[in-house]
């Protein structure tokens, strides 16, 4: 039991610093070579904050744990809304001024009722697969087309001072690329084995504990990198995280670990987990939006949110023990 242990703990450890590396690597390459910083927010650092769920996800899929692939990547959603959104709104209100990021929001809200209509069956088959990631890369190609051509934006305006305070030279900024990827991957497998073991010595299903320790720890790159910007000021990288994240987990992890393998979902990942999601989704969709001018998450929608959030973790853990 201590071997699991601490591999879980090494692995999580590892896999926050390597995707903070790999990010800062990919985002400093990426300006060198001469992408506009918009398109740089909105594709690298929302792809290398991502990295962890996908390969965690991937690696599961390919071990045959359906629990953890789904429930890392559904339990990072609601934890980046409920749990990083609401710290980070008690911390300082979230004003929205990004016209890119309002954009977002509805479209995080029709992805996010795609991947329920896709799993009513209780099945993730490789046709859903495809489908989300044909949807993925539609995204990604109106994402690079809004980077190209929107010439002013207050997210991108916020990225550019971010990473001219970030600078690195072209052969340092690939060597942290390569490396934290390497890394990434060598984490992420060290963290599902232990989580595995962990779950078959404590009869916990893996489903539980990729929803809670796994989601929390794939999530907690993005936790960081929102409090600091929110903390400098800079609400629109704070929002941009969690959406691109969001974007990220619902198409592209969720897309390529169905690909790997075809998976039957637990009828609680519907009507308890879905759900969930789905209700926070929205419920940041009419806070964040704005429709009478710049969105705003304040501290009280932001302790809501907080509260959401302890409350499905502990009914989590406590239905989960009760059938014990």
């Amino acid at each position: 039991m201590t071997l699991p242990l601490l591999a879980l703990i090494a692995g999580l450890i590892l896999l926050v610093w390597s995707a903070a590396r790999f990010v800062d690597g990919a985002a400093s390459a990426a300006r060198h070579f001469g992408m506009p910083p918009l398109l740089i927010g909105m594709v690298i650092v929302g792809f290398g904050t991502s990295a962890p769920e996908m390969v965690v996800s991937a690696f599961s899929a390919l071990q045959n744990n359906p629990g953890i692939a789904l429930g890392n990547a559904y339990g990072s959603n609601i934890t980046n809304i409920a749990l990083i959104l609401g710290v980070t709104a008690l911390i300082s209100p979230i004003a929205v001024h990004s016209l890119v990021l309002r954009k977002e929001l509805p479209i995080l809200t029709a992805v996010t009722v795609l991947a329920v209509f896709q799993l009513w069956d209780g099945e993730l088959s490789r046709s859903d697969a495809f489908v989300l990631l044909g949807v993925f890369a539609s995204l990604m190609i109106w994402t690079v087309w809004q980077g190209l051509h929107k010439k002013s934006d207050s997210l991108g305006n916020e990225i550019e001072q971010e990473l001219e305070g970030r600078a690195k030279p072209l052969g340092r900024s690939l060597f942290w690329l390569g490396l934290g990827l390497v890394l990434l991957i060598a984490s992420s497998r060290l963290l599902v084995w232990g989580a595995v073991e962990i779950a078959l010595a404590f009869g916990v299903s893996d489903l539980i504990i990729g929803l809670t320790i796994v989601a929390v720890g794939t999530s907690l790159p993005e936790l960081a990198s929102t409090i600091i910007a929110a903390r400098k000021g800079e609400h629109d990288i704070a929002l941009g995280n969690v959406l691109g994240s969001n974007l990220f987990n619902t198409l592209a992890v969720v897309g390529i670990a169905g690909s790997i393998q075809p998976m039957k979902v637990a009828s609680e990942v519907i009507s308890r987990d879905m759900s969930v999601m789905i209700v926070l989704t929205v419920s940041l969709f009419l806070i964040g939006y704005g429709f009478r001018g710049a969105g705003r998450i304040n501290r009280y929608e932001g302790a809501g949110l907080l509260v959401c959030y302890l409350g499905y973790t502990i009914y989590l853990v406590s239905s989960n023990f009760s059938r014990l």
